[in-house]
């Protein structure tokens, strides 16, 4: 049976929540629907923190669900509690980050979870707006586990040191019309990064302030999986044009990959999210050209873009030359002419028109604001 969203909608719509006198959808309490195949996400955002409250709400939707849409469904219900906003008198120190001159757009690009091949994506996108004509760089912020060395062919080099206005600066390695810098030109292959959120901050910052990036059309910051420490310090260092984020089909990835949009829309974060790239799309084996096999699932990442309400940006194979490309480091965009070219080509040509769009209708981003309080860090 294939589900729909108005369906469960109207569902819910019979559900009141306890102590408010509203259906759950007239109050507002219904914050997103995600169907993937039979299984039905439910987030909820309850004024009220009482735990038999949200127990009750969880039943009640499920209930719901089951008796209206339909019995066999698999459902999941998050619930999160309205955060009431405490006014203060006394104004707390901000902590701004600052844009770097001659780059016009900083692009993250993010993924939920691990292994979706996000820094394959990140380096060929960079390579096709190279190809097109753009100036761009790239910054591995992945501290723990740095790949842009690897992909590039680069492994060996070292960033020497130039001047600039009377100051020492990091100068990039360039590779493929791309300016690089990455922790993995500074440690050895079998060294392992072992440091503190605090460490890894400042290191990012030399990277990314210390660094004679010059006249950039783009810089490409290719962060590290989830949502944590590193993401907060880019994010609070450096006012992002906006983000992309990377999935696979699987509803693993998908739900993680929510969480990554999630957090880049924040109130206190506010970047917009130019898109959802859909990578390991389907199978293609060689001497089967025609066919398309979806291992990890059919228009997964298309339809969590859909539900969410961000661009979908394209699509990408599961190809074993874009992996072999990879290793050897030339990425798989610079096969000119070749399917995989042209899928990398287009995804790029969205992102770049997202892009434009998001600089025609929004105002800059800023970097966002760390207040002080209690000896606490707090994002405001």
């Amino acid at each position: 049976m294939k589900l729909n969203k108005q369906e469960i909608l109207d569902a819910l719509d019979t559900v009141t929540v306890a102590g408010e006198g509203k259906s759950m959808v007239e109050s507002g309490a219904v914050k997103n629907i995600n169907i993937f195949g039979d299984e039905v996400m439910v987030d909820l955002e309850l004024a009220t923190p009482a735990l038999h409250i949200k127990k009750r709400a969880e039943v009640d939707v499920m209930k719901a669900i089951h008796e209206k849409v339909y019995e066999k469904a698999k459902v999941s219900v998050n619930v999160s509690v309205k955060t009431p906003v405490k006014e203060t008198s006394q104004k707390a120190p901000e902590i701004k980050g600052k844009p770097i001159p001659g780059i016009k757009n900083i692009v993250a690009v993010a993924s939920g979870k691990g292994g979706v091949g996000k820094s394959t994506v990140t380096a060929n996108l960079a390579v096709s707006l190279s190809k097109m004509g753009f100036s761009v760089g790239l910054l591995d912020a992945d501290i723990y586990g740095p790949s842009a060395p690897i992909m590039f062919d680069v492994e060996r080099e070292k960033p020497l040191s130039v001047k600039v206005d009377g100051r020492s600066k990091m100068k990039p390695i360039e590779s493929y019309g791309v300016k690089i810098l990455s922790i993995g030109f500074f440690t050895s292959p079998d060294q392992a990064v072992v440091w503190r959120g605090p460490m890894a901050a400042k290191a990012l910052n030399q990277m990314i302030f210390d660094a004679a990036w010059g006249e950039l059309d783009f810089l490409l910051l290719d962060l590290p999986p989830g949502t944590g420490d590193i993401h907060l310090s880019i994010m609070q260092s450096l006012p992002i044009t906006g983000a992309v984020v990377v999935s696979t089909p699987q509803h693993v990835a998908l739900a993680d990959a929510k969480k990554g949009v999630a957090m880049f829309q924040q109130e206190s974060i506010n970047v917009p999210v130019l898109g959802i790239v859909e990578n390991m799309a389907y199978f293609t084996p060689e001497e089967l050209p025609n066919n398309k096999y979806y291992i990890f699932g059919k228009e997964g990442a298309k339809n969590l873009a859909t539900d969410i309400n961000v661009p979908f940006l394209g699509e990408i194979p599961l190809v074993q030359s874009i992996r072999e490309a990879g290793d050897v480091g030339r990425p798989a965009a610079l096969q000119e002419g070749s399917s995989l070219s042209n899928a990398f080509k287009d995804l790029t040509k969205n992102v770049v028109s997202e892009v434009v769009k998001r600089n025609e209708n929004l105002a800059p981003t800023e970097a966002i604001k760390i207040t002080t309080m209690a000896g606490c860090a707090a994002v405001k």
